[in-house]
């Protein structure tokens, strides 16, 4: 059984964000902020780009910052997806309105 938030690095969660059309918004340091419009609310994501690995408390974070749910934010590229064993046709997995 894969874990619920699987372990995910600054460059598969810069595709995530990409695949929902989320731009760079601006950097500061070793952040970058990416924004993007879900579900007709604009949000900021902070991505904290000095880590190897991103913590748990990190990834929840920026799944909350995004405006998707756990599935939908892994959901976004085939690689992500493979990581908690989601299965589709197409990536980005479309959002649940």
């Amino acid at each position: 059984m894969p874990k619920a938030y699987p372990p995910l690095t600054p460059r598969e969660v810069i595709a995530i964000l990409r695949a929902r059309n989320f731009v760079l918004d601006h950097t500061h340091g070793g952040h970058e902020y990416y924004r993007g419009v879900i579900r007709d609310r604009t949000c900021l994501v902070t991505v904290s780009t000095h880590y190897r690995q991103l913590s748990v408390r990190l990834i929840k974070r920026m799944i909350t910052q995004s405006g998707m749910t756990r599935e939908e934010f892994y959901g976004s590229t085939r690689r992500t997806a493979q990581k908690l064993n989601l299965r589709s046709d197409q990536y980005p997995i479309p959002l649940k309105e």
